[in-house]
């Protein structure tokens, strides 16, 4: 079973506990009015589908609801960690995947 902390929660809890949002520190456009439609398609689907380590956004939907960014890699699907939204993306030492 995979288990997942919640920064806020400061728990381990079952996958199940969780439902996953997406890539993380992804900037909105400033002005989304003034995108082409390839950029307004890039901005809404386009994402790096990385081999490796990835920042992704997760919600503890099963406790205290808070959307939260975990680094994981997906080769071994192993939690590197976990952090709060709107902190910055954590130094892993090189871990990374090229982007």
């Amino acid at each position: 079973m995979l288990l997942i902390h919640c920064p806020y929660c400061r728990e381990d809890l079952p996958e199940l506990e969780f439902a996953y949002a997406g890539e993380a520190h992804i900037d909105r456009p400033a002005d989304p009015s003034t995108l082409s439609d390839e950029e307004w398609r890039d901005y809404l689907f386009i994402r790096s589908n990385v081999k490796g380590v990835h920042f992704e956004r997760w919600r503890h939907v099963h406790g205290c609801g808070r959307f939260f960014n975990a680094a994981r890699d997906t080769v071994s699907d192993k939690f590197l960690t976990t952090y709060k939204a709107g902190e910055p993306r954590p130094d892993l030492g090189g871990k990374e995947a090229a982007e």
